[in-house]
């Protein structure tokens, strides 16, 4: 009997566990489709949802760190790229980290990277994104994003 009981208890703990890991999928993708996508729309309190108050990020986005920094990041970004997408093209799950290689597209408004005025031309980029999860919040994220590609399409000829 008490090892059919240790059976039950395990099971339960997998599939409990399993339950979190979904859940924290589903954090790391609200995080590209209700906050990076269209980002004029991501409110302080959406950002709040998704990640820690004191969010680390690698680098630290333009807006400051934390997830102030992030939701003032977002609103600047709302501006100056309306139309910003950012997709995940391939999650993949280590424990409580995701690994997220990203597609990220838009038509800068504003002056953008010292492109002034904007040439009414789209990017269409490349990130790579490592995202901890604690607590159904991501807690610390480490990103690159090819920059220097968005410039070049958005300056050729």
């Amino acid at each position: 009997m008490t090892k059919i009981l240790k059976t039950l208890a395990f099971s339960a703990a997998l599939v409990a566990g399993g339950m979190a890991m979904a859940d924290d999928k589903a954090v790391i993708e609200a995080f590209y489709a209700d906050l990076l996508t269209t980002p004029a729309d991501a409110t302080p309190e959406m950002v709040r949802e998704v990640v820690a108050e004191d969010w680390i990020s690698t680098p630290t986005p333009l807006g400051g760190p934390g997830a102030e920094g992030l939701a003032k990041t977002l609103g600047a970004f709302g501006q100056i790229i309306p139309d910003l997408t950012w997709e995940p093209q391939e999650i993949i799950e280590a424990g409580n980290r995701f690994i997220v290689r990203g597609k990220a597209s838009g038509t800068p408004v504003a002056p953008f990277f010292g492109i002034d005025p904007p040439t009414g031309k789209s990017f269409e980029i490349m990130s790579i994104d490592i995202h901890t999860v604690e607590n159904g919040r991501i807690v610390e994220s480490y990103h690159v994003e090819e920059w220097a590609k968005a410039i070049q399409q958005l300056t050729a000829e």
